[in-house]
């Protein structure tokens, strides 16, 4: 089961910073026992005749002292020359791989994602997570990756400004660190079936009502991953052929449905919820709203109660608040739409 960056990294950091710590403490009551005993010192005195010493700073001796004293000092001096080459190597080693700004750096993640809701979850940062992540960025969609990979999460630290968290998706604990229960979905696009179809048990059973989404590569995949609860799955290697058989048969078809779908500026489409549709729109029909003429935008598909898909739907059709709607039009389009329909203005 992978463990998040902070566990395995700083874990061992904050060990190594109390065993120095404990090490210089033990070597000061050692001094000041010493002195104490050899030269009949007073705490304060022996104190500060052990700062002096294992610091090396030169100053002079509160008193002349015997041969014993002496003896003592030269082997406190090689002891804690030890101790602090051992404190200055490991404050050096860290410093140098960056261990305290990861620390830093990996905390504040681990705070943004505490206060995600309705946010992604995207397991895995291979082709697919990439371009998962690119598309809800553009989207503004707020995301969060996870990936056990750490030279793939060291790229995700500096490279981009994704949130992340580096562990194994199939783990309960990291998909409880990824705030799972204030979620919107949950996209995993992991290269192996089998590890999706571990994260799409693990996730289903702790959200029934998560929308997951899953890749998979074989097509027996397909059925088992529905049947462990994923709500989509999707096959590249199935889509990627059909696109490119697309592109011999309706080439110009297919470009301009890209230039639509993946643009992030001028016309685009986006589904709306009829859920908050004003009181004056109950039972009227497209045509009387005549929402191209109020708003600009296009009805160009409806998606029904009983999940029926209903293309370029004709004009008499009576809209309730169950009905989802796939419009076309500029982003000042839509926001129009969308305040005629909650509005009625």
């Amino acid at each position: 089961m992978g463990k998040p960056y902070t566990e395995h990294k700083a874990a061992p950091m904050i060990r190594s910073a109390f065993t120095g710590l404990g090490l210089v403490f033990i070597i000061i009551i050692i001094g000041m026992a010493g002195y104490m005993s050899l030269e009949g010192l007073t705490p304060l005195d022996a104190l500060y005749m052990t700062v002096i010493t294992i610091a090396t700073v030169g100053f002079k001796e509160v008193t002349d002292f015997h041969e014993a004293g002496k003896v003592f000092t030269i082997f406190l001096i090689i002891g804690s020359f030890g101790i602090f080459g051992y404190v200055v190597t490991m404050v050096t080693r860290y410093v140098v791989d960056g261990v305290f700004t990861h620390y830093y750096k990996d905390n504040k993640v681990k705070k943004k994602i505490d206060k995600l809701t309705n946010h992604v979850i995207l397991c895995g940062f291979g082709r697919n997570g990439k371009q998962a992540a690119s598309d809800l960025e553009g989207h503004n969609k707020e995301f969060l990756v996870i990936e056990k990979d750490p030279d793939v999460v060291e790229y995700l630290r500096s490279s981009t400004g994704y949130l992340y968290i580096e562990g194994d998706a199939t783990s309960e604990d990291i998909l409880e660190m990824a705030n799972i229960d204030n979620a919107r979905a949950l996209i995993t696009t992991l290269p192996v079936d089998a590890d999706n179809l571990f994260v799409v048990l693990t996730a289903r059973q702790m959200r029934s009502d998560l929308l997951i989404i899953s890749r998979a590569s074989d097509d027996n995949s397909d059925v088992k991953l529905k049947r462990a609860g994923a709500s989509n799955v999707i096959m590249p290697d199935k889509i990627g052929g059909t696109r490119m058989a697309r592109l011999v048969v309706d080439p110009d078809v297919v470009e301009f449905i890209d230039t639509v779908l993946m643009q992030s500026s001028g016309a685009k489409i986006e589904e709306l919820s009829c859920r908050d549709m004003a009181e004056c729109f109950s039972g009227k029909s497209i045509k009387d709203l005549d929402i191209h003429n109020r708003t600009g935008a296009n009805i160009i598909g409806l998606k029904t109660k009983s999940k029926e898909y209903i293309l370029n739907p004709p004009a008499d059709t009576l809209l309730t608040i169950d009905d989802q709607l796939f419009v076309l039009g500029t982003t000042e389009d839509i926001i129009n739409l969308k305040d005629l329909i909650s509005k009625g203005v």
